[in-house]
């Protein structure tokens, strides 16, 4: 029997996947936009079960750390996957708005679920993505689908506006804090938190930010849980290099970063402009 279960309808918002002048613009000034377009409401029933799902099957992975959602078998040690996540990150919809801030050959390199759950999820600290993606020259485009609603309340993601324009990366350290959700964080002094804005979202909405803009999130102490799909697309103008290692500033390498070596990536729209991409690397884990 298929699993189901009772969604509230997305507030009405145009259908539109065309972003105004003004959204552009935005994303070009902020780092962050908003856009009209909102996911139908049955797609985001569909994409309920599936995260319900995902819960069932990592029962021992904590729900903030649910990384590579969108192949059989995830980027964490022994976690299940849910391949539905690939054709919701395909989405032509999701895509066309994606097209319109990074250009018309896209792919897709990463997903993941951040859920925390009510009264103990974790904080994310302030950081910028690419401090950690092996991504040269750095470029991606973040898309935060809000699967349930995100508050300041539950800990939506916050950032500071413009702090992406340098198109550089502010200092970060390790942090071996249990309480966060990711142990990459920027040193103190390097960004204003004054200046931070939530980026609050219905269910259904979602936001699309640059990859050196300077965020995180709260921790969730509300009863509300509150749970995202994460989408990572890049221009093929960049290369997803993975012969790159993070190295500590002793020039160690840091065994805490992610391994990228054998992460798979997708041609989601158009060509490979740099020419140096490789799409059959890590594929084989797609398998069941």
């Amino acid at each position: 029997m298929r699993f189901t279960m009772a969604i509230n309808q997305p507030t009405p918002a145009t259908s539109s996947t065309t972003l105004t002048h003004e959204e552009i613009a935005t994303y070009q000034r902020d780092g962050l936009i908003i856009p009209r377009y909102r996911l139908p409401w049955d797609l985001l029933g569909r994409m309920r079960e599936s995260f319900a799902k995902l819960l069932r099957d990592n029962p021992t992975i904590r729900p903030e750390m649910l990384l590579g959602v969108h192949i059989a078998k995830g980027y964490a040690d022994g976690m299940r996957g849910n391949p539905d996540f690939l054709e919701y990150a395909l989405n032509p919809h999701i895509l066309d708005l994606v097209e319109q801030v990074i250009g018309p050959n896209i792919i897709l390199w990463g997903t993941q679920i951040i859920c925390k759950p009510g009264g103990d999820g974790m904080a994310v600290p302030w950081h910028q993505d690419g401090e950690y993606w092996p991504i040269r020259p750095l470029a991606t485009c973040t898309v935060w689908i809000a699967i349930e609603d995100s508050t300041p309340e539950n800990g939506c993601m916050r950032y500071v506006p413009g702090s992406h324009k340098r198109q550089a990366l502010l200092a970060h350290h390790h942090s071996d804090r249990d309480d966060l959700a990711l142990n990459q964080q920027l040193d103190a002094g390097t960004f204003d938190e004054n200046d931070a804005k939530d980026d609050a979202l219905e269910a259904g909405q979602m936001s699309l930010h640059d990859i050196y803009l300077v965020h995180g999130s709260n921790p969730n102490r509300s009863p509300k849980r509150r749970a995202g799909f994460i989408i990572r697309y890049m221009p093929s103008t960049s290369h997803f290099d993975r012969s790159i290692h993070k190295m500590d500033r002793l020039g160690k390498a840091d065994t805490s970063m992610t391994n990228f070596s054998t992460r798979p990536i997708w041609l989601a729209r158009g060509v490979d402009r740099c020419g140096k991409n490789d799409f059959t690397i890590g594929h084989e884990r797609t398998k069941a």
